[in-house]
Formats: structure tokens, C-alpha cells, sequence
């Protein structure tokens, strides 16, 4: 059994990396060759915290296995990331242990992936500006990714804490981005690509203060009850997910869907997309929309690169069970 540890996934997997691992899983998932088990989040009544697992098997990548862990609120004030977690790999010949992989880095790698995927097949080439709404730790990593995926000249950014501003500002200067600091409706009215990545339970984009053309990726929705935009705003916009049973249920799209404002066959996998099965984009003026609800396989496939990678250049612990 191989233990690749955190600091080991950060040596062996970059951006490029996650985002063709993903990218591949998730046309795996549109061909039917990859599924996500059932996911299991619940409030531990300890600590504030949320704990579950998210699993499934690639048959296409022969990436069997589960992610275990959380989200710990109170972890920033111990020097910690408030999301912990570990992925467990098993041989999908033999239902093996194969190898324990440091989650954090991942998780956030993963997630940053995600939304550049939808930027990649479905924001305008023309795009200039990138709006971040949120300011916390992921919103680094997707800032750092996004900004791969179109010559973006600006990156305007709103966050509930302004304090934080100033951290995600230094990541823009480092890319040679200029970077201001905006109210919610001057970021919609500007931004031709937004990502919104915080832990909100009220819209906090609007329909109104929207631009035709916008593509927005969601990526903070990922439990019953969140939400960062307008469900107006969502059913205006061309849908796309990860998953469409997981975005119906706990992601950005379940309260227009509890209002009947969409249907389930309004959403498309992104996957479709990456595959050539849907067209994606079909217009200038159009507004889309990804539901980055977080997938299981997601995990699985950074997290199988991260073993093979690690194993081949001698990073890997190997342990006899």
C-alpha cells in the first residue's frame, strides 16, 4: 500500500494536472463509463462540523474509492484549513488497499479544476473579466486557475469579510492582474466570468445586475440549504453540472428546481460538453451556468495521478499491510 502524504500531492500534481484529470473523469461520467456512489454528509453535533463520504469507481481510469472528511469551522483560528480529508484508493481487481492519499490539497486543486473546466468549454473567448465572489482559502486556487483559461486584463472581488481582500489581491498582482475590490452589482455588471466560492445560505448575485454573455460557475453550493445566487438568475442562465442528481439535491440549482422555475432536463453534464455531445455555448449573449457541486470521482482521479505520480518518482511511502 502506498501513503502519499499532503506535501507530497502538492510536489506531484499542478493545475495542468488536476485539470486534465478532471476533464477526463467528468467526460467519463457523460459516456457512462464513471458513476458517484450515493453521498453521505452529515452535522456531527461536535465542533460545528460537517463529515461524509463522497465515493464511486471510474471504470475508464480504474479509480475505485472514497474520500473521508469535513468541514471544521473553528480550524482557521488553530492554523489549520477548515476542510480535512483523506482519499482511500483500493485495487478495483482485487478490492485492495492500495493507497491513502492526503485530501486537502487535492480537494482544493480538484475544486479550482472544476470551475476552469467550465471556463475552458463554455465562458466567451473574448472574456476580460474575472469576478471572485469570496476571498477564503479556495478562492485562491481558483483564481490561480482561471486566469489559465482566458486573457483576462482585470480581476474584480467581493467577500463578506473585506479584510481578506487585500490575500486574494496579492495573487492577482503575482499573475499581473489588476485587482479591485467592488460591491456585488458592480462585479455583475462588469465580470464576463464569475466564480462565486463561499459558504452562503442567500443569493448574493442577483438576476438584474447580470450581463448578457456571463458565464458563472458556482462552486460553493454543496450542501442542502446553501446557495449563492438568485434562483431568477439560474433560471435565466444555460444550465451545466458535475452531476445533475447531485446538483438537484444539494447544490446550486436545488431551490429552483423546489420552485419549479427549472427541471431536472434543463441541466446538462459537462461532461456532454467535453465529449463534442452538446454544443455548450451557443451564443454571445448567453449566460451560463455550472453547478460545481463536487463529485466523489473528482477525488478518485487526482488522487490516482497523485499515487502513480509519487510511486514513479520514488515520493510514495510503501507500506506491508
Amino acid at each position: 500500500m502506498l501513503i502519499v502524504s499532503d506535501e507530497v500531492c502538492k510536489a506531484v500534481i499542478d493545475r495542468k494536472a488536476a485539470f486534465t484529470a478532471v476533464e477526463n473523469v467528468f467526460g467519463a461520467m457523460a459516456r457512462g463509463d464513471a458513476y458517484n456512489f450515493p453521498v453521505i454528509r452529515e452535522a456531527i453535533g461536535y465542533a460545528d462540523a460537517l463529515y461524509g463520504f463522497k465515493s464511486g469507481f471510474d471504470k475508464a481510469g480504474k479509480s475505485l474509492g472514497l474520500k473521508s472528511g469535513g468541514y471544521w469551522p473553528g480550524n482557521v483560528e488553530k492554523g489549520l484549513t477548515n476542510h480535512q480529508s483523506t482519499i482511500f484508493l483500493f485495487d478495483p481487481d482485487t478490492g485492495q488497499l492500495a493507497a491513502l492519499v492526503g485530501g486537502n490539497y487535492l480537494t482544493a486543486v480538484r475544486t479550482a479544476a472544476s470551475s476552469s473546466v467550465s471556463i475552458a468549454h463554455l465562458a466567451r473567448k473574448n472574456s476580460k473579466v474575472l469576478g471572485m465572489v469570496g476571498a477564503g482559502h479556495q478562492a485562491q486556487f481558483q483564481l490561480r486557475s482561471a486566469a489559465e483559461q482566458r486573457d483576462f486584463e482585470k480581476v474584480v472581488a467581493w467577500n463578506f469579510h473585506p479584510d481578506m481582500l487585500p490575500a486574494l489581491g496579492k495573487v492577482a498582482e503575482e499573475l499581473g492582474l489588476p485587482f479591485e475590490a467592488v460591491e456585488r452589482e458592480q462585479l455583475g455588471g462588469e465580470a464576463d466570468v464569475i466564480i462565486t466560492i463561499t459558504s452562503a445560505h442567500d443569493s448574493l448575485m442577483m438576476r438584474d445586475w447580470i450581463k448578457p454573455g456571463t458565464h458563472i460557475a458556482c462552486m460553493g453550493t454543496d450542501t442542502k440549504g446553501k446557495q449563492e445566487v438568485d434562483p431568477a438568475l439560474v433560471a435565466a442562465a444555460t444550465l451545466f453540472t458535475d452531476e445533475v442528481a447531485q446538483s438537484i439535491s444539494l447544490g446550486e440549482t436545488q431551490h429552483a428546481i423546489a420552485s419549479g422555475a427549472v427541471k431536472e432536463g434543463d441541466i446538462t453534464p459537462i461532461g456532454a460538453v467535453i465529449n463534442g455531445d452538446h454544443p455548450g455555448r451557443t451564443s454571445e449573449d448567453e449566460i451560463t451556468l455550472f453547478d460545481g457541486t463536487g463529485v466523489g470521482l473528482q477525488d478518485l482521479a487526482v488522487a490516482s495521478v497523485a499515487a502513480k505520480l509519487a510511486q514513479e518518482q520514488g515520493k510514495a511511502q510503501v507500506v506491508e499491510l
